[in-house]
């Protein structure tokens, strides 16, 4: 078996001599240090020449290597600014509402996948095996078998699959369709994502399967299966077990007996920020015993601030922070701290132990690691409860979390008010359920499973 070649929209590029990676592109590093391997794609940055005329660059680091090249500015803004997150983005996580497709977004999104895979097919051996991530590349496995190249191609989407009804409704639904059929393995994060994509596929096209289980639809054959990705609890443990930073120390000792809650995702419509706004607000609105004795604090740094519907999100909440503070306020209290910065990880871990209640209630989201990195982060004599939204991927896991409709603003408050009030004994039962989940389906486990999957179809 020849080396594993990791495809992505961007690459980590080591910086400095060390390694820029974290979280899932961890576990994609762990997987090339033991094999041997390529990781390839975009870098990042934008050239004044065409991808075309733009040299491929490879250097190596720790036994990997990594090839990257630029994109002009026409490309990235059609393949990756529009048609990725303006029609794909939006219409995966059921806002077709938000949907803005041009042809020419759809052109460039399959011109820059044809670049990729002509830029990545001199690099590629007769016998090694490709693995390609995410939304962007929908269509890779098929400019790459048009380029002549025929290993084993497996791909993992991050991201929901939409209801056949609403997948539908893109223009290019078929062909997007026909296109990953040229994949030999789709991973998806839960069982629905599967049968979401299969329904929708059963819907354009005759889908059969095989003996072997594998399925048949547009003269080809292929194997689809759920991998919901995990973390690395163990590491995350120790990080959030560690030494407190003294302003850390000062937070919790201002903050004595009030129960503090946590919230902290890049700000996006998927999330369900205002609505979660809205629920805080009819908790202090409907349970006031717990007004001067709560704290929210929603961290929410901006992510594609360029986009217009970014823009409006973040005016929103803005607003309601604002307005909510202003309601309920006193000299003494405030409420809602809404901040729209970056923290870094490892302060983040450190957070989520020191923080009573996560509110991790998306509208719709793939899978959801912060759901897991608050778990996992917990002091386990006296662990915080996790409030999470039913259409999280994380929640088809986290069962012994308390589950809620993020649309129902009542629900969640109930269960805010639950978990305020909730027993030592009950929260370290739900936390000892929820860390033996993590413990076992880690990310370590996600990629091995799904390679040892891949690398079945080459035998």
């Amino acid at each position: 078996m020849g080396q594993l070649v990791v495809v992505s929209n961007r690459i980590a590029l080591p910086v400095n001599g060390k390694s820029s990676a974290g979280g899932l592109a961890v576990g994609i590093l762990d997987a090339l240090k033991k094999n041997g391997g390529l990781w390839f794609g975009w870098n990042g940055e934008i050239a004044e020449i065409s991808g075309e005329e733009e040299p491929v660059t490879l250097i190596s680091h720790e036994g990997i290597s990594y090839a990257s090249f630029s994109l002009n500015q026409n490309d990235y803004d059609l393949y990756y600014s529009q048609y990725s997150n303006t029609v794909i983005w939006p219409a995966f996580h059921y806002r077709l509402d938000l949907v803005d497709y041009q042809r020419t977004a759809w052109e460039g999104y399959c011109r820059v996948n044809k670049l990729l895979a002509e830029r990545l097919s001199p690099l590629l051996n007769d016998d090694d095996i490709v693995w390609a991530h995410d939304y962007h590349l929908l269509p890779f496995a098929a400019e790459l078998r048009k380029a002549g190249k025929n290993p084993p191609i497996g791909f993992f989407l991050h991201i929901p699959f939409p209801a056949p009804d609403v997948f539908n409704a893109l223009p290019d639904h078929k062909i997007i369709l026909e296109m990953l059929c040229s994949y030999d393995l789709l991973g998806f994060q839960t069982e629905n994502d599967k049968h979401a994509f299969l329904s929708s596929l059963s819907k354009v096209t005759e889908l059969s399967t095989t003996q072997e289980g594998r399925y048949q639809a547009f003269g080809r054959t292929f194997s689809v299966a759920c991998y919901p990705i995990g973390i690395e609890p163990d590491s995350i443990q120790r990080i959030a077990s560690g030494p407190l930073p003294p302003k850390m120390v000062a937070i919790r000792e201002e903050l004595g007996d009030a129960k503090n809650i946590i919230a902290c995702e890049r700000l996006d419509y998927s999330k369900g920020l205002p609505e979660r706004f809205l629920a805080y607000e009819a908790l202090l609105e409907h349970y006031p015993h717990h007004r001067g004795h709560i704290r929210y604090t929603q961290i929410a740094p901006t992510s594609r601030g360029e986009v217009q519907a970014y823009q409006k999100i973040r005016h929103k909440l803005e607003t309601e922070a604002g307005r909510i503070n202003g309601k309920y306020g006193t000299l003494s209290w405030t409420p809602l701290y809404y901040l729209n910065q970056h923290f870094d990880r490892r302060l983040l871990m450190k957070i989520f132990r020191l923080t009573d209640i996560a509110l991790i209630t998306p509208l719709r989201d793939g899978m959801n690691l912060v759901a897991k990195e608050y778990v996992a982060a917990q002091d386990p004599e006296n662990p915080g409860v996790l409030i999470l939204s039913r259409f999280a991927g994380a929640a088809c896991e986290l069962t012994s979390a308390l589950i809620v409709n993020p649309y129902d603003r009542g629900e969640v408050a109930a269960a805010i008010d639950q978990a305020m009030t909730m027993p030592l004994s009950e929260r370290i039962e739900r936390y000892q359920q929820m860390m033996a989940v993590l413990t076992h389906q880690t990310i370590d486990r996600w990629r091995d499973v799904f390679l040892q999957d891949l690398r079945s179809l080459a035998v």
